[in-house]
């Protein structure tokens, strides 16, 4: 079960990055920012899942800091498109995280217990090393405004400490 959900996790992540048509690399500016929009969504619903289904305090912490920290980008990422004048514009790689993360959610309704628990720590792990490396491997070397640029490098270093703090929530709970 963990390998399939951390797989689906990681799977977006791996599909956004192969040359082609669906080039994550050659998406643009408001592009970029949908999917970053996306992906604090779908780390939003995990949370609030997390806070419906565990009874482990350690889970409830960390969910409640993924809402806080992920709405709190996404309201500064909203706040820069408004003063650019731009909107996020819907791509495959959005649309591919929304899928995915559909799949995840079902699969973690299914769950309970310290079952659960395992399953949203290690796919919190997966999906903050895959958007840390997409963010910063891939996006932030081609965004071209520097406001937005500099809000995604700002948001790396948050979603990095989040990386660290799934880590050791994954080590406590084997």
């Amino acid at each position: 079960m963990k390998k399939f959900l951390t797989g689906l996790a990681v799977a977006g992540m791996l599909f956004a990055t192969h040359a082609g048509a669906n080039d994550a690399a050659k998406l643009s500016d408001v592009e970029i920012a949908h999917v970053a929009y996306t992906a604090d969504n779908l780390d939003i619903r995990y949370a609030h899942l997390a806070l419906a289904k565990s009874k482990n305090p350690d889970i409830h912490k960390f969910a409640k800091t993924m809402i806080r920290d992920h709405e709190a980008v996404n309201e500064q990422a909203l706040a820069l498109l408004k003063k650019l004048g731009a909107q996020a514009k819907d791509n495959f790689l959005s649309q591919k995280l929304n899928q995915d993360g559909d799949a995840i959610i079902a699969k973690f309704s299914a769950l309970s217990g310290a079952e659960f628990d395992r399953a949203y720590a290690e796919n919190e792990l997966a999906y903050h090393k895959a958007v840390n490396a997409l963010v910063g491997d891939v996006f932030i070397p081609n965004i071209d405004n520097a406001e937005v640029k500099a809000l995604f490098e700002e948001g790396l270093k948050i979603f990095q400490v989040h990386q660290g703090h799934a880590e050791m929530m994954v080590k406590a709970l084997k």
